[in-house]
């Protein structure tokens, strides 16, 4: 998608005039490396197609665009930290690189200057930009204790999940969207329609996430198929395999979560998934929140050819690598 390449170009060589000075080095060099890892910005493309989907110029919301993809790059770095992950992008992290003090610290900088970022706008769309990005952010940590929360809980709900990951990952793909609407001085209508339509492809996103980390193909996933299974992690999949398995079934899983061979655990995980209906139900639930999606694009009253990049950016999203 030549769009997609020539925004994300844009976005990488805005995110390298961020100002982050030398000093205190150990402050500020966490933030030079980790914000060079890379990534597919996708955050902050949403911003900018937000943006343009009101015919507005997609540099007119670079600033908002910049903040979506700083603070998203904050909470990486604290999620690391919190779930003690050594790689990111195949890179160290930063509480690896240097230490978690530094991390945390460096993480709040960030976060900072996400809202340094956003109030480069025009003043009169601050009011509305900061309430949301505000209550976007507050969403986000909600989601993130949620998500640890349910590891030591045996009984999540499938609403519960889904509700997880709303807070966590889709809000911000709903808040990306919309400052770009409010940049564009659209409507209050049309930028709810908008939000929603990001908020459910995070969701159908995050689903076929959970899908694809066991049912992927290894030879093209890029990381170890079968890795939420080992982890014994909670996921969509996990939940419905349990609730719609017989008590047989249900004794097998248990079994399998304290196993220790984990090639068997995975194939056979894989297996029991399959035969007691989760994978096709995780799939339908998926679809569902797609279709949702589109039907909320479908409501926002512009001309239909202006949605043809988002379309093809939720497309490519659900489009992976099977």
């Amino acid at each position: 998608m030549k769009k997609l390449e020539e925004l994300t170009h844009l976005l990488s060589n805005e995110l390298s005039f961020i100002d982050l000075p030398a000093s205190p080095s150990n402050l500020y060099d966490p933030l030079r490396y980790f914000l060079t890892l890379g990534g597919k910005r996708i955050r902050p493309i949403l911003t900018l197609l937000g943006a343009e989907l009101f015919n507005a110029k997609a540099d007119k919301a670079i600033p908002a665009a910049l903040a979506v993809e700083v603070f998203h790059n904050f909470t990486l770095i604290h999620d690391d930290i919190m779930d003690e992950a050594p790689l990111r992008r195949n890179k160290a992290t930063v509480h690896h690189k240097w230490n978690q003090n530094i991390a945390i610290l460096s993480g709040d900088v960030l976060f900072v200057k996400a809202y340094q970022l956003i109030a480069k706008q025009d003043p009169k769309h601050l009011p509305d930009l900061i309430q949301l990005f505000n209550k976007t952010a507050i969403e986000v940590c909600e989601g993130q204790q949620m998500d640890m929360d349910f590891e030591s809980r045996e009984d999540v709900s499938i609403a519960e999940y889904i509700e997880m990951i709303r807070l966590k990952t889709s809000v911000l793909l709903g808040c990306a969207l919309e400052l770009g609407a409010i940049v564009a001085n659209a409507s209050e209508n049309d930028r709810k329609h908008l939000y929603d339509f990001g908020q459910h492809i995070g969701i159908a996103f995050q689903i076929q996430d959970d899908i694809l980390d066991l049912y992927a193909d290894p030879e093209k996933f890029g990381k170890q198929v079968g890795g939420d299974v080992i982890a014994n992690k909670k996921t969509l999949l996990n939940i419905k395999g349990f609730s719609l398995a017989n008590e047989e079934q249900k004794t097998e899983l248990k079994n399998l979560y304290n196993s220790s061979d984990f090639n068997h655990k995975v194939a056979r995980t894989r297996e029991l998934y399959i035969l007691v209906g989760a994978r096709t139900s995780c799939e339908e639930e998926m679809q569902k929140h797609y279709s949702q999606a589109m039907k909320a694009l479908a409501e926002i009253s512009v001309d239909e050819g202006r949605k043809s990049d988002l379309i093809q950016l939720a497309d490519s999203l659900m489009v992976r690598i099977s």
